[in-house]
């Protein structure tokens, strides 16, 4: 196998997580874990992920038909959406923080109660046991049966059986047996994350492998003990300075991995653009997502959503669905949109493939300088 080049690992990058659309069953079994965002700018971060790897996919498909996939909520590296097989290598999950005998208790009585009555919206929990209110992790109030169905969801005592205007439904889950093997189960985790975000540089494996101490707490002293195994046995080669990890059933210079004259508006949170460290390694220029930050400090925009054309990040797109249609403001990190020949017809092409996406008329089209 020749040594690839840190050119030749991009076009792999992309190439291979963005292959040839197929149908949702299977786009999620082939990801393992969609990473999921309430957020909708224009929709949220799961549709926004799979419409490139979904044929005909359409904003909100993946709740509508979530009841009849072979899918689960649960939490990975983040919350989002994870298959059978990989949700198997996380439970049984401990949480960082014990139950008082009085909590099981309570856990006990609402676990029976939905397998009595099935999926159950919270509200029905709440009128049923009155707990009361609690503090949440942002400091408010909320009501402690909706805090005490999360902690269940989250040890694996219950599923997420569908969504009734993006509120949960929760139904009983009968517990997982015990893994036979905590370091080969967290090598499996690992594996999952390089089969989802390679090729990674040894930063942003770091990173991921750090982040399985929320998919499994149990394991938090075990994680760098799993990061060094993994360095040991993953192919990889150094440029400048730093080593680059695939899967070893990959070859970052074969010449399957071919990108294409398209324009793509990625999610924040999409496999392609998920580590930041990589994509200044990979593209030259540091992306951040400002949702969350001050307006007045935001560089790109509240969504800003990268914009790769072929194998190159150039830029970034803020969408929005206002007055009906859908209307998109165009940056680039060069100050301009390239001049080569197909590139406007390319991005004339992937915003009319989003609006089709959201069901909108397309509106307004304009750009700004970096």
């Amino acid at each position: 196998m020749p040594n690839p080049s840190i050119d030749d690992l991009r076009r792999y990058a992309v190439a291979r997580s963005l292959s040839a659309q197929t149908t949702l069953p299977r786009a999620l079994q082939r990801l393992g874990f969609v990473q999921a965002d309430p957020i909708r700018s224009p929709a949220r971060a799961q549709d926004l992920t799979l419409r490139h790897r979904v044929k005909g996919y359409r904003a909100g498909d993946l709740e509508r038909h979530y009841p009849r996939l072979d899918i689960e909520e649960d939490f990975f590296v983040n919350y989002g959406f994870v298959t059978p097989g990989v949700q198997a290598l996380l439970h049984p999950r401990t949480s960082r923080h014990a139950w008082t005998t009085e909590r099981w208790g309570q856990a006990g009585e609402v676990w029976h109660f939905l397998q009595e009555h099935g999926a159950v919206h919270p509200k029905a929990v709440d009128a049923h046991f009155a707990h009361g209110h609690t503090t949440n992790g942002f400091g408010g109030r909320s009501k402690a049966s909706t805090h005490l169905l999360d902690d269940m969801h989250y040890r694996g005592l219950l599923r997420v059986a569908s969504r009734d205007n993006g509120t949960r439904l929760y139904a009983i889950r009968h517990p997982e047996p015990e893994q036979a093997s905590a370091e080969a189960t967290l090598d499996a985790m690992v594996d999952v994350l390089l089969a989802l975000y390679a090729p990674l540089p040894t930063p942003g494996l770091r990173q991921l492998v750090g982040f399985l101490k929320h998919a499994a707490p149990q394991w938090q002293p075990l994680l760098n003990a799993a990061f060094r195994r993994a360095r040991a046995r993953l192919p990889q080669i150094a440029i400048d300075g730093v080593a680059w990890h695939w899967p070893e059933s990959e070859d970052p210079c074969a010449s399957k991995w071919r990108v294409t004259d398209r324009v793509r508006l990625l999610a924040p949170f999409d496999p392609v653009v998920w580590d930041r460290d990589r994509f200044e390694r990979l593209w030259g220029w540091a992306y951040r997502f400002e949702a969350y930050t001050p307006a007045a400090k935001r560089v790109r925009g509240y969504y800003a959503m990268p914009l790769l054309w072929r194998d190159q990040v150039i830029g970034w797109g803020n969408l929005s669905a206002t007055e009906g249609r859908l209307h998109a403001e165009m940056g680039y990190v060069k100050g301009e949109a390239p001049t080569d020949a197909g590139y406007a017809a390319a991005l004339a092409h992937e915003l009319g493939d989003m609006a089709r996406f959201l069901t909108l008329p397309l509106g307004r089209v304009s750009g700004q300088q970096a």
